[in-house]
């Protein structure tokens, strides 16, 4: 074992034995951290306009602050982006993490002094906890590759401004700097399919042990490795990778592929990264779900999915969580975000300790009869159908169609296979019975000739590739919306029919 592998176990037993101690203690943790967080922001504008100096429970809080979604708080967004200090949270932040909203245009996240530790740590302890279940550190001793945004920071003003995963990169720890790839200069580079291939270049012949990033990036980089190493699996490339780390997106529709585009087996962790926060990772190997990360600056409520758009939705605090419920995730930071909605919605699996699983977004569903199908209803049905019949799916996307040239409407699935079924209408089939079990309100509706049968449509090879090129919103954080409650993304897609 070298010196790096014994320390790397060291820390790790450490870092464990912290996790614990609060992990057992979650419903503690978030009442105490809340009191903690209006506490620290009393005095700043937002604190002084919802009356933060006379909260003293959850219940307090709930009456002085409402749930607001990005728009809604960006009269207070724009006055910290304009330079005040004070508003959201003591001071002005130290970086905006700059997204992509779909309502909002540019999204500009603050990220404070207090905040952004939070997002390292959070990455370490991840591996840290794999480290200390399973002993293995041999990922420590070879390469490590992480598939990110660029790290040029832009400045507004005065304030250092970019992708999330590009400002993580200038906090990456010393002792990871050596194994860490890909370089700098190739890391800035924009367009992402230069990006790929100048990564490809420079890590074709290296010692690479552990893998991050988006599933369908990743997938990406693995192709280009095969073409240009002229093999047929990575493992014949990389004889010692053994780690995958990923998050932002289901992995289950990309595990298949993944694996088979490897070779072998390889451990994964997930993770749950967002520019909010990071809220949640994989700690075991042995169970189902991410561990909530209730001491990481971050107060959570939970909103009843079904209820979100209610005059008076429910909001409830970590302890009146109920198991396989789906719940919008609603935050409360140490960067200043006061009842956000992030936009995700979770269940949990469990309680001792909390552990959830994302169900999907909130806005991403469809409900134009009623039917409120949501992203996790929809994956389970197509991929158990591709499963059965041992099928790979690329990637895919559901809309309505409620004016069909003729017929009753019906849900219009459009999706992209390794290898398409020998019968595609028994397929899909297949894939509406799976969901008219999975949504009781979709069955009723099918069962009472309101909707008909799902529609499924093979898209071309790298189809999904090329429309997000044609976005702009090839590679990076960018994920492919796997529902919509509209007809925009499935009219642009029509050109990608594999006819």
């Amino acid at each position: 074992m070298t010196i790096k592998s014994a320390l790397s176990r060291l820390f790790a037993a450490s870092v464990y034995r912290k996790i614990n101690k609060w992990k057992n203690n979650a419903v503690q943790t978030q009442e105490d951290l809340l009191i903690k967080l209006v506490l620290q922001a009393k005095n700043t504008a937002f604190g002084e306009d919802h009356n933060f100096k006379s909260i003293k429970t959850y219940s307090d809080f709930k009456q002085e602050v409402p749930v607001r979604d990005y728009e809604a708080l960006k009269c207070y967004i724009e006055r910290v982006v304009d330079g005040e200090e004070n508003v959201l949270w003591p001071a002005k932040p130290i970086y905006f993490a700059k997204t992509s909203g779909t309502t909002s245009g540019v999204k500009y996240i603050p990220i404070s002094k207090e905040s952004m530790p939070e997002h390292i740590r959070a990455a370490r302890n991840a591996l840290l906890c794999y480290i200390h279940e399973t002993g293995n550190t041999d990922f420590v001793n070879g390469k490590m590759i992480f598939l990110q945004g660029s790290p040029e920071l832009t400045v507004k003003a005065g304030i250092a401004t970019g992708r999330l995963s590009g400002i993580v990169a200038h906090h990456v720890p010393k002792y990871l700097q050596a194994n860490r790839m890909p370089s700098y200069q190739t890391n800035c580079i924009e367009d992402w399919e230069e990006k790929v291939n100048a990564i490809v270049d420079e890590t074709l012949n290296e010692d690479m042990r552990l893998i991050s990033g988006i599933p369908p990036w990743i997938q990406m980089y693995f192709d280009r490795l095969l073409v240009k190493a002229d093999r047929k699996k990575i493992k014949d490339i990389f004889k010692k990778f053994s780690l995958l780390v990923y998050g932002g997106v289901n992995f289950e529709p990309y595990r298949a592929r993944l694996e088979q585009t490897i070779g072998k087996r390889v451990d994964t962790i997930e993770t749950y990264p967002a520019s909010e926060g990071f809220i949640a990772f994989q700690d075991t190997q042995k169970g189902n779900g991410l561990l909530l990360l209730t001491d990481a600056g971050i107060f959570y409520e939970f909103i009843p999915a079904e209820e979100y758009f209610d005059e008076n939705p429910a909001r409830l605090s970590l302890a009146e969580v109920e198991i396989n419920k789906n719940y919008v995730l609603i935050l409360n930071t140490n960067a200043g975000l006061w009842g956000y909605s992030i936009g995700d919605t979770i269940k949990f699996v469990s309680k001792r300790p909390y552990r959830i699983l994302v169900t999907g977004r909130i806005k991403h569903y469809i409900s134009a009869f009623g039917e409120h199908v949501i992203g996790e209803e929809v994956e389970h049905a197509l991929l158990s159908v591709a499963k059965e019949e041992n099928l790979e799916v690329t990637e895919f996307t559901v809309a309505p169609q409620v004016n069909p040239v003729e017929g009753l409407p019906y849900h219009e699935w459009f999706v992209e296979f390794e290898t398409t079924p020998a019968d595609l209408s028994s397929f899909s089939l297949k894939v509406d019975a799976q969901l008219r079990r999975k949504n009781v309100y979709y069955d009723d509706l099918i069962e009472g000739k309101i909707l008909r049968p799902l529609i499924l449509r093979t898209l071309k090879k790298n189809a999904f590739i090329n429309y997000m090129r044609s976005k702009g919103k090839l590679g990076g954080q960018n994920k492919m919306p796997r529902l919509s409650n509209d007809r925009e993304i499935a009219e642009e897609l029509t050109e990608y029919l594999d006819l």
